[in-house]
This record gives C-alpha cells, structure tokens and sequence, in this order.
C-alpha cells in the first residue's frame, strides 16, 4: 500500500469519527432538550393547583364566583381578608401550640429511637438479627388504620386518652420502622476503621454512638427529623382519633378540617388562605434545611 492510500484511508477515519461524535453529540443536546420539556410538563402540573391554591386565597368571595381563578392575572384584584378571616377562624395562638406539642416530642422520641435502633442493627451482630431485620420491613407495609382499634382500648386502659402522650405514642412508633430502616442503610456508609479506632482507645458502645455516630450521621438526622415533623403536624386523623376536638389540645389540621367544613358561608377562599397558613411552618423548615435533608436521603441509598 502507498503512502498516498494511508493516509487517505486515516484522513476518512478521522472524518468518519468527526461524523460519529457529532451525531452523538447531537442526540445527547435533543435527549437533554426533552428532559428539561418533560421536567418542565410535570413541574407545571404539579405547581399548578399550587398557584390556583395562591390565587384563590387572593381573590374575594363574589370574584372567585363570577370568574375563574386565572383572571386574577388580567384583573389583580387582590385582598388580604381571607387571611385574615383564616387567621381568626384557626386560633393561631392556641392551635400552633398545640400542634407543636405533638409535632416536637414526636420528632425527638423518633430520630433519638431510630438512630439507636439503626446503629444496633448496622455494627452489631447477635443472632436473630436478620429476622429482626425482616420484622423492620414488614412492619413497613402495615396500614396505620389497623391498630387504631386495639390502641384505643389499651390508652383507655392506661388512662392517657385525650392526652397529647397518645398521640406521641402512635406517631412515634407508626414512624420508627421506617426511621430504623433509613438509619439503618446511612450508619453502613460510616468506616468501620473509625469503630475499631475507638475501640482501641477504650471508648465504650454508648461513647461511640454519641461522639462518633451521632455526629457523622447529621445529615440522616435532620432529614428523618424533617419528614416526621412534617407528617406530625399535617396529621388529621390520629389527633381527631386519641385527643379529639377538645379546645386548647385542637391542632392546627382539625381547625382547618371545621373551616373547611364551613365553605358554604365563607367559600373557599378562607380555606384556601388557612390551609396555606398551616402548611407555612413545615414548607420553611424545609427550605432552610434542604442541604441536608438532600444529603441525608441520597447518602445511604447506595446500601
């Protein structure tokens, strides 16, 4: 072969792989064009009843009734009456109180229960532990509703119906399977070189989990700690169940379930200004925190 035919043989090679990263190239730019007009879509739907739910709060009751929530784009007609009237109708004073005596115990009992748990099931090895273990994920699958019977009867039986400890007691441990799971899978991703240095050095199980655990498995935390307040203080159902409507325990949901209630006379702009009302304190916990609750939920996902 001549040196001529070489190189022109390398010269269409070259061309022919110029070609073929750029037919790649370009399938890559259409396939990240379709992914952001698929996020897009989807982030339009999902903040969609979210923008209506903000406009609605907006709008005054004969305005809501003559056109549709959109119009407030074209006529910004606005008023603040429905939060005010929302703010009223809620008893802010009282009902925040109340919900945070649910909302913080609960919290605290479960990331401090499912922190322990999770180390004891991720370093120590006794037997029975796998069964424990498949125990932890069944429980995962079992519907709150049913236990709601026999719960009744035994705080009946303990005397603490209509107390706020009933509703920390079936929070915490409808929440701890899940926590103990979570913690579980994060505590694997932790060097068990550091165990075994602090071992040397004497430190004691209690010790470790308190100096080394407890602080590397930050992330984990705020994020299990985010996710049961939330669930905490939008909880409807279990505070009507084992505390009920009884004035200064009444959370903040079942005060917005009586305005809700009440549409006929108010309409649904007070609901719709309470019900953002309610979701304020959870939502800026969340946004100030979302380093770590981002961190915590992807950190152990590997195991």
């Amino acid at each position: 072969m001549s040196a001529t035919a070489f190189h022109g043989e390398n010269t269409l090679a070259a061309h022919a792989s110029r070609a073929g990263r750029r037919r790649r190239g370009a399938r890559a730019r259409l396939g990240r064009i379709l992914l952001h007009i698929a996020v897009l879509v989807v982030t339009l739907f999902w903040f969609t009843p979210i923008l209506e739910m903000i406009a609605m709060s907006l709008r005054t009751t004969p305005d809501s009734a003559a056109s549709g929530w959109w119009t407030i784009f074209a006529q910004p007609l606005i008023t603040l009456e429905n939060y005010a009237t929302a703010a009223d109708t809620l008893r802010l004073d009282t009902t925040i109180l109340a919900t945070l005596s649910f909302a913080l115990p609960a919290t605290a009992i479960t990331v401090l229960l499912s922190a322990y748990g999770g180390y004891v099931l991720s370093r120590w090895t006794f037997k029975g532990s796998i069964i424990v273990f498949g125990i932890l994920v069944a429980l995962l699958a079992v519907p709150p509703q049913v236990s709601f019977s026999p719960l009744i009867q035994l705080f009946s039986f303990l005397g603490i119906t209509g107390t706020p400890a009933a509703v920390w007691i079936f929070q915490v441990f409808y929440t701890l399977p899940f926590g103990i799971y979570l913690m579980r899978g994060y505590m694997y991703t932790i060097p068990g070189e550091l165990f075994e240095a602090a071992s040397v050095d004497g430190a004691s199980e209690l010790r470790i989990f308190l100096r080394i655990v407890l602080p590397l498995s930050a992330p984990i935390l705020v994020s299990l700690a985010i996710l049961q307040f939330m669930w905490s203080w939008n909880d409807l159902l279990t505070p009507l169940i084992f505390v009920g409507v009884s004035g200064s325990t009444t959370p903040i949901t079942l005060e917005l379930a009586g305005i809700a209630q009440q549409i006929t006379s108010n309409g649904t702009n007070v609901t719709a200004a309470g019900a953002l009302i309610s979701v304020l304190p959870p939502l800026v916990i969340l946004i100030a925190l979302q380093r770590y609750f981002v961190a915590g939920i992807t950190g152990g996902a590997l195991k």
